[in-house]
């Protein structure tokens, strides 16, 4: 069987990097995208080259794994990271944005307008970019085709937190995008789907705490039925089987990974 190949953004930490190991341990080929860098305007740490690295290396997986440098706020770089992959396995199959920023803590009209720029950029442009880049590479692949298309939302998309509204309304806009890419697609064997995190133990997560002046992340459990903190590792599970072929009767989709936070 040939390998499947997929692109997987904000590969650095959190349910990016355990997206990567999921989809290695699955054989297939990973690209795995980061900045690798900070943001000036965001108060936190993102990854650095080196997590990136540590990732790959964590994967197990060989050559079967690469690092690549990109922004998901460049259309450009999106585009030559696919253009890495075609040329390095011969085609793409799965398209995964998992890159996403946090950003808040006041009420929308003290929000700085820099950060609600940049939440709209990465956690909602990020996501079109990777589309525009990816779906035409998806769809080069010769019918039968088992191509997907997988974003990262939130429970925030739905729940519409306070003093986070500039995040809620990117990560509803992720949905939305989903839904009509979903239709876009259609008969083509390309399918669309996003999974909505709840609170997830993440460096994101940490942030959100920041913000919330609550003294740890751990917290947020209190809301989630389950009465703890959803693993990275749990998340990307429900990614690699969107990613595989046993999805295909899903489009469109937008799938709760919250331990019970959507009830």
């Amino acid at each position: 069987m040939t390998q499947r190949v997929a692109i997987v953004t904000g590969a650095g930490r959190g349910i990016g990097a355990a997206t990567v190991r999921a989809l290695a341990a699955d054989g297939f080929g990973v690209l795995a995208v980061d900045i690798a860098d900070d943001i000036a305007d965001l108060p936190y740490s993102l990854a650095t080259a080196d997590d990136l690295d540590r990732v790959v290396a964590s994967a197990g997986a060989d050559d079967r794994v690469v690092a690549h440098v990109a922004d998901v706020r460049d259309p450009a770089a999106l585009a030559a990271a696919v253009t890495a992959a075609e040329e390095r396995w011969g085609g793409l199959d799965v398209a995964i944005g998992c890159a996403g920023v946090i950003g808040g803590g006041v009420n929308q009209w003290d929000l700085s307008r820099d950060i609600e720029r940049l939440l709209i950029d990465v956690n909602l442009g990020g996501i079109l970019n990777l589309s525009r880049a990816a779906v035409p590479a998806l769809l080069r692949r010769p019918a039968p085709r088992s191509g997907r298309f997988i974003a990262v939302s939130s429970a925030a998309a739905s729940r519409g937190l306070a003093m986070l509204t500039a995040y809620s309304a990117a990560k509803a806009g992720v949905t939305g995008l989903i839904r009509a890419l979903a239709g876009e697609l259609g008969p083509t064997g390309v399918t669309a789907n996003a999974i909505s995190p709840g609170s997830t133990d993440t460096a994101m997560l940490h942030e959100s705490a920041r913000l919330y002046g609550l003294p740890e992340s751990g917290e947020f459990a209190q809301q989630q039925p389950v009465a703890r903190l959803v693993e990275p590792a749990e998340v990307a599970a429900v990614i690699a089987f969107l990613a595989s072929e046993a999805s295909s009767a899903m489009t469109g989709a937008i799938v709760p990974v919250d331990g019970g936070l959507a009830l």
